[in-house]
This record gives C-alpha cells, structure tokens and sequence, in this order.
C-alpha cells in the first residue's frame, strides 16, 4: 500500500465538496476542538449522545466517531446502540479507546465495543493499543507510557484478529491493515502539549474514512494531514495555545503544494 500526495488531495478535495455528516460519540474534553477542526477540514460534524436519537443520527452520517473519554453507563449505552447501528448500515466506525489500560471500566468497555461494534479503524496511543491487547502496558490517565513503536506487534495482531485498519500515533504514526504497515513521521513536538489533539486525530480518520472506503489508505491520510498541519501551525506558534487556533487554520488553508513539499510517509511492509 503506497500513499501518493495526489491521493491525498484527492480525498480532501471529497471532503470540502461533499462536507460529509461525521457523528461523534465524543468527550467532554473535545467537543469544541474536534467540532472546529472537522470544519476546518471541510466535513460537517455533530456531536450527539443522547440515547433516543443517536440511532437516527448515525443513519445520517458518512462515517461514526466514538471516544471513551469521558464515560458514563449512559454514554456507553449511546455507543453501542449508535455502533450496532452503523454495523447494520455499513457505515465505518472509527473506535478512539482513551485510557484503555488505565481502568478495568475503560478497557472493559473498549473491548465490548470492539467485540460487538467491530470498529473499521482503531485510534490509540500505544499504550492503549497494547492493553486492547491485554500486553503489558501502563497507561497514565489518558496518556501514554509506551511509545508507538512498542505497540506495533500488538496493533499488527489486533488488525489480523478483527480485519481492521489500527492506527497507533506518536512520535511516529504506525497506519497497519493485516500485514501492511505505514509509517508517517509528520507533526511537531508541541502537540502532545495540546488537549485533544489524539482525539482530533481519530475524528480526521472519521471525515477521510467517509470519503475512502479503503480504511487503511483513509487513516493514513488524515494522520498525515494531522501531521502538517501541525507543522505548518508551529511554525508561527508561541507556544501550545497559539499551537491550537494555528492548527485550526493550517487545516483550513492546507494546499496540495504543502502535502507534495511535507508529507514523510514509509511502506514497511510486513
């Protein structure tokens, strides 16, 4: 699985022309973050929870986002019920397990969600990859203690078990389907330093996976634009809080000249 500049740009221009519906199941955390940076790209996003109408709402949308970061028995019911039903339609799911590892009622709700939904693309740091794979890995609150390249076996066998696209973010991007293993080394340093910013990330995945039904080439390309445009927002940033609203605005005005001249993308193969 080669990814080509163009193919990129392809699918952003998708995006900006069909704006397509992105459902979140998301974090309180978020919300507003995740929301604008979905604008930016040019989807349209909405974040609904609510257990009477989120069965409705998925059947709307091009693609369903859920994040576990901030959960409630509620909440959770919400994800199933929303997940069951894009399974039905066949709407992609994107799965963000935040903190996996770190509660048995985190993991234990990332696994039922992976087991019953079956997520197209899954969206974690490593440590969290690692504990969906009951590896030994801690994770520190919703942040990671382990490194992208340590959960790579793991995410390898995850995406073999359940035909899927893993996506484990860190320092470098590891974008595996099956035997297939993409690596993307864009971003900047200061972005851990951003709240939300991973879960920005699996939100991207939403808005490409809507537009690219090869989950794996999807996932690859939002988390290269991710990357550059947090490049591009650092490069006039003071610090994490102008970082926010610069990435915000790199996504809006990120050209296909910039993803040709920035993007650093390896196929590893097996």
């Amino acid at each position: 699985m080669t990814i080509q500049p163009s193919a990129i740009w392809q699918d952003m221009e998708k995006i900006r022309q069909t704006a397509p519906l992105v459902h979140n199941i998301t974090n309180f955390v978020v919300m507003n973050n995740t929301a604008n940076a979905l604008l930016a790209l040019g989807a349209s996003p909405v974040m609904a929870h609510a257990g009477p109408e989120v069965e409705d709402m998925v059947g709307l949308a091009g693609a369903l986002v859920i994040n576990i970061g901030t959960l409630s028995d509620p909440w959770i019911d919400s994800m199933f019920k929303a997940g069951k039903k894009a399974k039905e339609r066949g709407i992609p799911i994107v799965l963000d397990p935040v903190g996996a590892g770190a509660t048995p009622y985190r993991t234990r709700t990332a696994l039922g969600l992976i087991r019953e939904c079956i997520p197209a693309v899954i969206r974690g740091n490593g440590s969290e990859i690692m504990a969906l794979c009951r590896e030994e890995a801690a994770t520190k609150g919703v942040d990671s203690t382990s490194g992208s390249d340590a959960a790579v076996s793991p995410a390898r066998s995850l995406s073999l078990d359940l035909d899927c696209t893993v996506c484990v973010t860190g320092k470098t991007d590891y974008i595996i389907t099956g035997s297939e293993t993409l690596t993307i080394k864009n971003g900047h340093a200061m972005m851990p330093r951003v709240t939300g910013l991973g879960c920005t990330a699996t939100a991207l995945c939403g808005a490409f996976a809507a537009v690219n039904p090869n989950f794996g080439r999807a996932s690859a390309h939002a988390m290269a634009v991710m990357g550059m445009a947090g490049e591009m927002a650092a490069e006039t940033a003071r610090g994490p809080g102008s970082l926010q609203v610069n990435f915000i605005d790199a996504l809006y005005n990120i050209s296909e000249t910039d993803i040709e001249n920035r993007l650093k993308i390896d196929e590893l193969g097996v």
